[in-house]
């Protein structure tokens, strides 16, 4: 796929603004900046409508102008996380320093606040159950009883590597543990560390921000570090050719075995709409279960979106959803993660404090976020043949794509390690990895958050 440039966006004839033409997003933006900052009957944002769909919007627009240009912004796009990253930075700057009317800000807060209703409550289970539901359930199964456990001996090693690193900094076990390790592992950012977050500020009763600003902050330096460590072990293959099967992950030649064969099938709104409803219900399942392990009393919480992971792996092994679901699933995961993603990122940056960002760049940090991707790089190796995987092509799909920044990431680890038809793996990692780093998290929040 070619790489996007800047001078796309200033073709008059092509829709480039996220499905938009450049006159056309000019125009939409031109009017919600009136609407945002003009005065009207004394009042700033007053003609402000603090509604979801007018918030969505302002969002929406905000997303599409600095993602599309962090997007195209060299070195940033490949190694920071392109727009997506731009949007929450750019957010969390223009919320920290009031460049937005105070109205829209609160808006915004219970757009992604608190409130029973809010954006997240749909963004993060429609990711969930269109990832897991949609993996192949062979791969799936195989993945459970092979590669699974190498993905946990690669958290373990994450978790000696940042611990020890930490004690040289003065951090103790668990804050590595809860604030390096969790986000670091967690499979990326919107099935990942949003989902975290919002598991933290249940269990805290603190704003999801707030952990949220420290998470994105050591992911996006761990992103950067793993996509150069796959670089590395692509030369270290070269070098070592005992330690690769040269792009084939299983020792036994049995990779046939384990290709993605994901749902494909056209998908109309009717299969669309009917995988929304199922993942509402199921959702609202996984609330009713987690409300009945609290009041047994037990020493841990089960959030309920350990238990929607849980369930949706259930499902997908029995086989028992039926095609058109699960394409109508793959379809709203598609749409949530790649069109409303920005809208997301916007609205968790302008709850951020963007001088906490700026604290979290530090020597040790760095230091820390090595710690955690050499540590499951190296246990990874170590223990890959036992399990019948070369130690490169293990240790970049279950270490390298459980420390990025989720499908981008993969993308760009996989490409600097020249490794992409492992891609089936990688998204492995990310979802089914991801999940479980979902429900490890809950544990760990329960006991000690």
């Amino acid at each position: 796929m070619a790489k996007k440039n800047f001078s796309e966006l200033f073709n008059l004839k092509e829709a480039k603004w996220s499905g938009l033409t450049l006159p056309m997003f000019a125009t939409l933006l031109a009017i919600v900046l009136v609407i945002v900052y003009v005065p009207f009957d004394g009042k700033v944002a007053g003609f402000v409508r603090p509604n979801f769909l007018t918030i969505f919007t302002i969002l929406a627009i905000f997303g599409i102008l600095f993602g599309e240009i962090g997007d195209r912004i060299p070195i940033w796009n490949d190694y920071v996380g392109g727009g997506t990253v731009l949007v929450f930075f750019m957010s969390a700057i223009m919320g920290t320093y009031k460049l937005v009317p105070k109205p829209v800000l609160d808006s915004i807060k219970v757009f992604y606040g608190k409130q029973p209703v809010n954006f997240l409550e749909i963004f993060i289970p429609a990711l969930i159950v269109g990832s897991v539901l949609t993996v192949n359930r062979k791969t799936l199964v195989q993945a459970i009883s092979g590669y699974i456990p190498l993905i946990l001996i690669g958290v373990l090693g994450a978790t000696i590597g940042g611990v020890v690193t930490g004690f040289c900094f003065g951090k103790s076990p668990l804050d590595v543990i809860m604030n390096y390790v969790l986000p670091i592992m967690g499979g990326g950012t919107g099935a990942g560390a949003i989902p975290m977050s919002e598991m933290w500020a249940q269990k805290t009763g603190r704003p999801s921000s707030e952990w949220f600003a420290f998470a994105i902050s050591i992911l996006t330096i761990a992103n950067i570090i793993a996509i150069i460590t796959g670089a590395l072990l692509n030369k270290l293959g070269k070098t070592k050719p005992s330690l690769t099967g040269n792009g084939s992950l299983i020792i036994e030649n049995a990779k046939e075995a384990v290709k993605d064969e994901e749902v494909k099938m056209e998908v109309g709104q009717k299969e669309f709409a009917a995988a929304l409803i199922f993942t509402g219900v199921l959702f609202m399942f996984s609330h009713l279960s987690a409300e009945l392990w609290s009041s047994l009393n037990l020493s841990f919480e089960m959030h309920r979106l350990a238990f929607l992971v849980i369930y949706t792996i259930i499902l997908n092994i029995l086989n028992i959803v039926p095609t058109p679901l699960k394409a109508g699933a793959k379809n709203m995961q598609t749409f949530f993660s790649k069109y409303t993603i920005w809208i997301l990122m916007g609205s968790v940056g302008f709850g951020t404090d963007v001088q906490k960002i700026i604290d979290s760049l530090t020597l040790g940090n760095l230091v820390i976020a090595i710690g955690i991707v050499i540590g499951a790089v190296t246990f990874i190796m170590l223990f890959s043949r036992m399990m019948k995987f070369y130690p490169i092509e293990a240790a970049i799909t279950a270490g390298l794509c459980m420390a990025n920044r989720g499908g981008s990431g993969d993308v760009a680890v996989l490409g600097a390690a020249d490794r992409m038809d492992l891609m089936s793996f990688a998204q492995i990692s990310s979802r089914v990895g991801g999940a479980m780093m979902l429900i490890i998290g809950s544990f760990i929040f329960g006991f000690f958050a």
